[in-house]
């Protein structure tokens, strides 16, 4: 039976009380905040250099945001408790996990903002991946919006291989785009790469 999704409505109402002294702590400078609905599904779809990446964002979010992350990392003490808490989505690694397609789409339809890196894994410092076609099938079953973000900063106070953040190093940058048109008659490797590149263009 499949497990129900959860997260914790009590630690997001905490988590939005203190988050600005991380804002602040981590020079996080945000534009286009605005593009977020506050009402109904939507998507959330961003560059990723850090694992820092969607911290921030559900920092400066005027929502809670549901990511989907790597299955093993629910198997990380006090890591792995807090990820599921905080509503994230597991998914299987090399491979493309149909089941956690299904759920995020079925979270989607139910009002739930969910954000999605295209590229799947970190890109190197100042870089973009090939995006892959999982975010093509995502946006073919559900008429919630896709909304571009573009993050830069993060790479270079939590780059890959660091045990710590290094704060103070770096001002982050988020910007967010409005809601793109999106032609859900092409293939899911194109819309994938459609939403990368506007992406790129912020």
């Amino acid at each position: 039976m499949e497990e129900k999704f959860y997260y914790s409505k009590a630690g997001y109402q905490i988590w939005f009380k203190i988050r600005p002294i991380f804002k602040s702590l981590l020079r996080i400078k945000v534009e286009g905040i605005e593009n977020i609905p506050l009402e109904n599904g939507c998507i959330l779809a961003s560059n990723h250099r850090s694992n820092l990446d969607p911290f921030v964002l559900n920092t400066v979010s005027p929502r809670p945001i549901f990511f989907m992350a790597k299955q093993e990392l629910f198997k990380v003490p006090i890591l792995g408790w807090l990820i599921k808490k905080a509503g994230a989505i597991p998914v299987k690694r090399n491979k493309r996990d149909i089941g956690a397609l299904k759920k995020t789409v079925s979270l989607l339809n139910e009002g739930y903002c969910v954000g999605i890196f295209p590229e799947g894994t970190r890109a190197k410092p100042g870089e973009f991946r090939k995006p892959q076609s999982g975010i093509g099938l995502i946006v073919s079953k559900t008429d919630s919006p896709v909304i571009p973000v573009k993050i830069e900063g993060t790479d270079l106070i939590y780059p890959a291989g660091s045990k710590f953040p290094k704060i103070g190093k770096s001002t982050i940058k988020v910007k967010i785009g409005k809601p793109i048109k999106i032609n859900k008659e092409m293939d899911y490797s194109d819309i994938a790469e459609y939403i990368m590149e506007n992406i790129k263009q912020l």
